[in-house]
């Protein structure tokens, strides 16, 4: 593959979406047309998988980002280990729910634009500045989205100018919205966002706020049949990652194994049995 060439005014710069958009296309490359698309959107007997519920929430050193794992078609669960929360560069992650597969197209896009980005400009965008960017990827996926195809992304990061975490939603049409202090989206979204911010507080420390992260996707699960909760015969739990001025760390499968275990323990001795 050799690379394109662009006259000054056409060269779309550090923006790798536009490179897609202008740059030939090898043969056989993305070659699904908007006609096959429809297709098969519309034919009657097509299966989509989704991912459901992600949740985020700012704490003292950063934010905590989680998302059960287990995707859905329709009524039936496709799949139990689906990971839903990615590092979008070094000091921001990403966590899909909606229509899988242009989730996870979405995402390695945008960490491919990140990095393209950072490579031609020689300096990374701003948490911001992140966010639009996003938000461009989110509008353009708008006619899908109309036939189906709804990607919801949750965005945050650990802002390196102000010295905070920042978390951004999006809706279908691309409008991206800057959420105070905590957040959750898809279907067992309303629950995780109830139990979040009934326990969340100013400058939580970093165990207090994954066990409230991990405690909102508990209730969601409680609730919401397509969203997963622990499964401990298999061993799996939900991905739980913070962002901070260290970067983006995920939590060990044992770290969320033992606040789940702990979750378990306090409901239980309050009476309520999991």
């Amino acid at each position: 593959m050799t690379l394109p060439l662009f006259a000054p005014g056409e060269d779309p710069g550090p923006d790798f979406s536009a490179l897609l958009r202008r740059g030939p296309a090898e043969p056989g490359a993305l070659a699904v047309s908007d006609a096959t698309r429809q297709r098969e959107v519309g034919s009657p007997t097509l299966e989509l998988r989704h991912g459901t519920t992600v949740v985020a929430l700012r704490y003292a050193d950063g934010v905590v980002m989680a998302g059960d794992r287990r995707a859905t078609e329709g009524y039936t669960i496709a799949h139990r280990a689906m990971e839903k929360v990615f590092p979008a560069d070094r000091h921001s992650a990403i966590s899909i729910a909606g229509a899988a597969g242009p989730a996870m197209d979405m995402v390695r896009i945008f960490q491919t634009q990140l990095e393209h980005y950072e490579k031609v400009e020689g300096l990374a965008l701003s948490l911001e500045g992140k966010a639009n960017q996003l938000a461009q990827m989110v509008r353009a996926n708008l006619p899908m989205a109309m036939q189906g195809l709804v990607v919801v992304p949750l965005f945050a990061g650990y802002d390196t100018r102000r010295r905070i975490g920042r978390i951004f939603t999006y809706d279908v049409a691309g409008g991206r919205y800057e959420e105070a202090d905590h957040h959750a989206t898809g279907s067992g979204g309303r629950d995780a966002r109830t139990t979040i911010k009934l326990g969340w507080t100013e400058a939580m420390e970093r165990d207090r706020a994954i066990e409230l992260a991990v405690e909102g996707l508990y209730e969601a699960a409680d609730e919401d049949s397509a969203t997963g909760g622990p499964d401990v015969v298999r061993g799996i739990y939900p991905t739980v990652a913070t962002v901070t001025a260290d970067g983006f760390t995920r939590a060990s499968e044992a770290e969320v194994a033992e606040r789940f275990g702990a979750l378990i323990e306090r409901k239980t001795a309050e009476g309520r049995r999991p």
